[in-house]
């Protein structure tokens, strides 16, 4: 389909997307400009998607929180891209926020992935067993322990717990909360929790 220069001159003015990918869309689209300004906003989100996973975050800060009197700390060590953004306040007080949810929720790893596999093991035989004590069919015995173990990782699994300030959101919705807000991949790498028992 031979696309009209003069809508491709639009549609550049319009997105400031260069004219090949202009032309792409309009092509897609069948000439509609406002479902091509539509495609290169989907494609634009997919390649800053893909862009902010292949970047390294190796800036950052380690945010440090003491609770109950001195009875509980944590340290948390949250990643970004640029010394410029581990210096910002926004960003600050979020690695604050996530060492006191730490302090609070008192999560095992940071994502289910961290996970030992013989722990995930552990656990999945233990619902089974559960499962098969309580007489269920083999199809909703194996749903249920499926259940549990999501549960599981939302118990002890930082970024799926639900945020302490705000527990309609998880740790991971506030993260890419924060992602969008800055601009820059920000990672969770590493915390601790102590505790005077």
């Amino acid at each position: 389909m031979g696309i009209d220069t003069s809508k491709v001159v639009e549609l550049r003015r319009r997105t400031g997307i260069g004219v090949s990918d202009c032309q792409k869309a309009l092509e897609q689209s069948r000439g509609d400009m406002e479902q091509a300004i539509d495609f290169l906003r989907k494609q634009g989100a997919l390649k800053a998607a893909k862009k902010m996973a292949e970047r390294t975050a190796q800036q950052g800060i380690v945010s440090v929180y003491q609770h109950a009197g001195g009875r509980v700390g944590t340290m948390v060590e949250v990643n970004c891209e640029t010394d410029f953004v581990a210096r910002n306040d926004s960003f600050q007080a979020f690695a604050h926020d996530v060492a006191m949810h730490i302090a609070a929720s008192s999560p095992q790893y940071v994502s289910r992935m961290d996970v030992p596999a013989d722990v995930v093991n552990h656990e999945r035989a233990i619902y089974v067993e559960q499962v098969q004590k309580s007489g269920k069919p083999a199809n909703i015995a194996e749903k249920i322990v499926v259940g549990k173990l999501e549960q599981f990782y939302r118990e002890n699994c930082l970024l799926e717990q639900p945020f302490i300030k705000d527990d309609r959101r998880t740790v991971q919705q506030m993260l890419e909360e924060q992602v969008q807000k800055i601009g820059e991949k920000i990672v969770i790498s590493r915390f601790a929790r102590f505790q005077v028992s």
